[in-house]
């Protein structure tokens, strides 16, 4: 005779419910009726629970998040082969069976919370997260931009998702599916449809089929730069009425359609369900208006060149004091929010210095004569769009951390938004200092130089002295 399983008490279960009528026993029990406006359908199949465990390749490494883990149906699979596995539950019932379930295992958190309004930015120490999960389809599309929208840790996902929403993840132009949501999805993630269920495996029955999809973060440099707020609204716009003529519909400022059309090689006469993610790129890039959008750093750049007591001796270009490793200034300013919290900006990786790595809120060189006040000034107008007083906090001798560069930290608050040019910075966050003392603890290769040593100067002066675990 099949074994049951033991229901009686989560910390004595032998075996975890599997099949119809073993999980609605488990609801039965905890008194929970499955609620179709929170999306509540319940994987009942052990089969294909290890089936979407092995899609995410999980490791002894990995942080995974799980969302809506309902009855452990994945968690099972998940717990013991990865070094961290929190388990995001809306329904405080299964929160609660969940926490006296896994009470014997340290690496299993249970987090009572709505995943459409859970906060990610403690994962950023954890290094590269992954995510897993049955998602409602109530609010699937909303849960997937919470964890996956840029600035993340988040580096793949696996979700199972109606038929429907993941065949408009991986559409194709001139499709019906093809729309606003791939162009969106696609510009930071490779998607791809692993496998479609029919109703059976859950409880109680969907209406409709389900695929499961892996998404996995584009690797740094893989999509050149580009504006997110102008992209976001010119498919917005495009795709509102989508069997319209783009020139139609679009904002495009002082740039002629006709301009746009041969740059971007297409007909004047395009819909938006025929421009590929290419070209709806190259069009963003067209009409962003920042002057810096194409200017990450000049070569040309003449810097002053100092002596060990930073005193001028001469001026040599860019280029050349960065080859040689001449000594030369530079100004470091961290902007904070009325929360206290620190805005890191991660760098373009379009820079000729850590690209793609975290940085202080803005940064840069003295140009010739100028003194380290005003161009503190100047780097917070080009960096991120704003003009507030500067205090000044502490000097940096020059060093090979700081790139030989005399630095002089600035500080100053701002609650943004920011408006940065796509060439320079690709997108940053705010943070509270002590998850910024731990990710720079546990992984420094993950930020520019320059930038932990400015904040252990600026952490002697007020919070604590990061040191290597």
């Amino acid at each position: 005779m099949k074994e049951s399983a033991d229901l009686s008490d989560p910390q004595k279960i032998t075996r975890w419910p599997s099949g119809n009528l073993e999980v609605r026993a488990l609801l039965d029990r905890l008194g929970i009726r499955p609620n179709k406006s929170l999306g509540q359908n319940f994987l009942t199949d052990c089969a294909l629970a290890e089936l979407i465990v092995s899609e995410i390749n999980p490791s002894s490494d990995d942080v995974v998040v799980e969302i809506g883990p309902g009855t452990g149906s994945l968690s099972r699979y998940l717990v013991g082969r990865v070094r961290r596995l929190i388990l995001v539950e809306f329904d405080q019932k299964l929160a609660d069976f969940l926490t006296v379930a896994f009470a014997g295992d340290s690496s299993v958190e249970v987090e009572h919370a709505d995943a459409t309004k859970f906060d990610l930015r403690s994962l950023f120490p954890e290094g590269p997260v992954k995510v897993i999960g049955n998602l409602p389809y109530s609010c699937g599309g909303e849960i997937m931009r919470k964890f996956l929208d840029q600035p993340s840790p988040v580096t793949q996902g696996v979700f199972m998702l109606q038929k429907e929403v993941a065949q408009r993840l991986v559409a194709i132009p001139r499709t019906k599916a093809y729309g606003r949501v791939t162009l969106l999805t696609s510009a930071g993630w490779e998607v791809e449809q692993l496998h479609t269920f029919p109703p059976d495996p859950f409880y109680p029955r969907p209406a409709v089929d389900s695929s499961l999809v892996r998404m996995c973060c584009r690797l740094n440099g893989e999509i050149e730069p580009y504006n997110r707020q102008i992209f976001d609204r010119l498919l917005r716009c495009g795709f509102s009425q989508r069997r319209k003529q783009l020139k139609k519909r679009l904002p495009l400022g002082e740039v002629a359609w006709s301009e746009i059309c041969e740059v971007i090689g297409i007909a004047e006469t395009a819909r938006a369900e025929e421009l590929c993610l290419e070209q709806w790129l190259k069009m963003a890039r067209l009409l962003d208006s920042h002057p810096l959008k194409n200017t990450p750093q000049c070569g040309d750049e003449i810097f002053d060149v100092v002596d060990d007591n930073n005193l001028v001796l001469g001026q040599s270009p860019r280029s050349e004091v960065h080859a040689r490793g001449l000594l030369h200034r530079a100004v470091h300013i961290f902007v904070f929010n009325n929360l206290g919290e620190l805005y890191l900006q991660k760098r373009s990786s379009l820079k000729d210095s850590s690209p793609g790595l975290w940085d202080s809120s803005a940064s840069g060189h003295l140009e010739v004569g100028e003194d380290y006040r005003s161009a503190a000034s100047r780097e917070l107008t080009e960096e991120l769009g704003i003009k507030v007083t500067v205090e000044e906090i502490c000097d940096l001798e020059a060093c090979q951390a700081t790139g030989w560069e005399f630095v002089r930290l600035f500080r100053c608050e701002d609650d943004g938004p920011f408006l940065s040019p796509c060439s320079e910075v690709e997108t940053g966050v705010f943070l509270a200092p002590d998850i910024i003392d731990q990710w720079v603890r546990r992984r420094p290769q993950d930020f520019a130089s320059g930038f932990v040593e400015c904040w252990n100067m600026y952490s002697l002066r007020g919070v604590s002295r990061i040191a290597p675990d």
